[in-house]
């Protein structure tokens, strides 16, 4: 396995974290850096993605790379070829490193003899570091530091990578992580919080979209039902702190999780979040390919 792959939050120390963001803020100061080669890259994406496909994309072609997007429905997948010999043939013919992501829980533990760097953008329920670390470096820009911030993360706990990717490296940064939302969607009944309280308390309130494709059951509640007794209303809103921040990984689904008004306001960073996405993308192209800052090159 490549080193410089990075497939779970807990691939990266929390020194390594840090630089990644430090990396991801230089990018975001000084656009036009790009590369001193063109590399040929690879986004394979088994599952549906705007931003993360599309934030991968913007941040290679602005670093030079020449990208290529890879679909499932035209190639040997549809014949029966493995995950593991698609992404060995990548490799075979020149690619210098591939984004992934797919369905399948932890796809990666199948791919350990892959010698070019792995980026994961997303696996089943379980991780999305990139994400995370577009969500860290907003919530730094916000307020400096991590030690002692409250986050709640709100609704779909139990199906979302977010959630799980973003609580671990939090903690680790020092943060004190809650969930709030459905009580049978939170998997940890420990850090449950109700949602009229966690408004109160928190600094960060993420919230979560439905995810309605993990579920074996529709949802039982009206969408309108769902925002008032778990969602982010007006209400609530006047209810948080004068310095908390509203977030979300989107995509949005305005007027379940979030008041469809909500989503530009002026505690919003959910655009933000994006544009952030793009900024660490970077970074971690940068380290996937080895390169210093003194490497890079002005356009």
């Amino acid at each position: 396995m490549h080193k410089n792959s990075l497939f779970t939050m807990n691939d990266l120390s929390v020194e390594e974290i840090y630089k990644v963001l430090e990396d991801g803020q230089r990018f975001a100061d000084e656009p036009g850096l790009e590369f001193p080669k063109a590399h040929l890259v690879a986004n394979l994406f088994f599952e549906p993605s705007t931003r993360t496909h599309y934030s991968f994309a913007s941040a290679q072609q602005q670093l030079g790379c020449r990208v290529e997007d890879f679909s499932a429905s035209g190639s040997s997948v549809q014949k029966g070829e493995s995950l593991y010999d698609t992404i060995k043939t990548f490799e075979a013919i020149g690619y210098e490193a591939v984004v992934i992501r797919h369905t399948q829980e932890e796809y990666f533990k199948e791919l350990e003899n892959i010698n070019i760097p792995i980026l994961n953008g997303g696996d089943g329920k379980k991780n999305h570091p990139t994400q995370c670390l577009l969500d860290l470096l907003t919530i730094y820009q916000e307020f400096g530091k991590f030690e002692g911030l409250r986050v709640v993360i709100v609704g779909d706990i139990a199906h979302s990578r977010v959630a799980h990717s973003n609580r671990d490296a939090m903690v680790r940064l020092g943060c004190d992580v809650r969930f709030s939302g459905p009580a049978d969607w939170v998997d940890d009944q420990s850090i449950f919080m109700d949602i009229d309280e966690a408004v109160k308390w928190a600094d960060v309130v993420m919230l979560l979209r439905i995810q309605h494709e993990r579920h074996e059951q529709s949802m039982k509640l009206s969408k309108e039902a769902y925002l008032q007794k778990y969602g982010l209303t007006y209400a609530r809103v006047e209810a948080m702190k004068e310095h908390a921040i509203i977030m979300h990984p989107a995509p949005v689904n305005r007027g379940v999780e979030i008041e469809s008004d909500l989503v530009e306001h002026p505690k919003s960073r959910i655009f933000k979040q994006m544009t952030n996405g793009v900024h660490v993308r970077k970074a971690l192209m940068k380290r996937a390919f080895g390169y210093a800052f003194t490497d890079m090159v002005k356009r």
